[in-house]
C-alpha cells in the first residue's frame, strides 16, 4: 500500500519561505537558501533526492505553489520535482476553484474536494509507491491535522530567515517518533513517523 509522506524544506527558525513569497519570488526575500541542499547537492543531498523521487508515485500541492511552479519561470524540462532531476510525475492540486489556463496540464489534476479527498486520489493512482504532499506549508499542516500522513519528511537548512510562511503555525499538538537522519552540509534530512 501508498505511503503517505509530507516533504518540504524548513529554515531553522520554522519557515518555508521567507517572507513576501510570491509569484516572482517563491520563496520569499532570502528564502533562496532554503533549497540550496537540492540545487546545489552534495553526494548526500543528491541521495536523497534520487531516493525521494524513485519512490514517488504522484505530488500533492496547494494551489499557492502550483501557481509558482506553473509559471513561465517555473518547473520545465530541466527543473523540477527533485529539482535537477526533474522528474514528472502526476500532480494532485488541492484548491476551491481549478485555474482557466494550466502552462503544465498534461501533468496536472485539480482536486476541489479538500485534502483527504486529494490523498485518497493519489493512494489510487500511485499503487504501491509514495503519495508525497509537497506543500505549501498550508497544504501540510492541513494533511497532518487531518489526519492522513504517514511520515514527516524534513529538510532543515541552516538559516535563519526571521519571517515568512510558518510550517507548524496553528498546528496541532502531537508527538512524532524519529526514524531517520542524515545530515549533509547544506541540511539536515529528518524523517519522522506520524503515530
Amino acid at each position: 500500500m501508498a505511503k503517505v509522506v509530507a516533504d518540504i524544506t524548513v529554515s531553522l527558525d520554522g519557515f518555508v519561505t521567507g517572507p513576501e513569497p510570491g509569484l516572482e519570488l517563491g520563496l520569499g526575500v532570502g528564502g533562496e537558501p532554503l533549497h540550496e541542499w537540492a540545487l546545489q547537492p552534495d553526494a548526500v543531498d543528491r541521495a536523497v533526492l534520487e531516493e525521494a523521487v524513485d519512490a514517488t508515485g504522484v505530488l500533492i500541492m496547494g494551489r499557492r505553489l502550483f501557481e509558482v511552479i506553473d509559471q513561465p519561470a517555473g518547473w520545465n524540462d530541466e527543473m523540477g520535482y527533485g529539482a535537477g532531476l526533474a522528474a514528472q510525475p502526476p500532480v494532485l492540486v488541492v484548491t476551491r476553484t481549478p485555474p482557466e489556463k494550466v502552462r503544465l496540464a498534461d501533468r496536472m489534476t485539480f482536486v476541489v474536494d479538500g485534502i483527504a479527498s486529494a490523498v485518497a486520489k493519489g493512494i489510487a493512482v500511485a499503487e504501491e509507491r509514495d503519495v508525497v504532499i509537497m506543500g505549501g506549508g498550508e497544504t501540510i499542516r492541513r494533511a497532518i491535522d487531518a489526519g492522513v500522513v504517514d511520515e514527516l519528511r524534513l529538510h532543515i537548512a541552516p538559516v535563519l530567515l526571521g519571517g515568512g510562511t510558518p510550517l507548524f503555525d496553528g498546528a496541532a499538538p502531537r508527538r512524532l517518533r524519529q526514524i531517520h537522519v542524515r545530515v549533509s552540509g547544506r541540511a539536515t534530512h529528518a524523517t519522522y513517523r506520524l503515530d
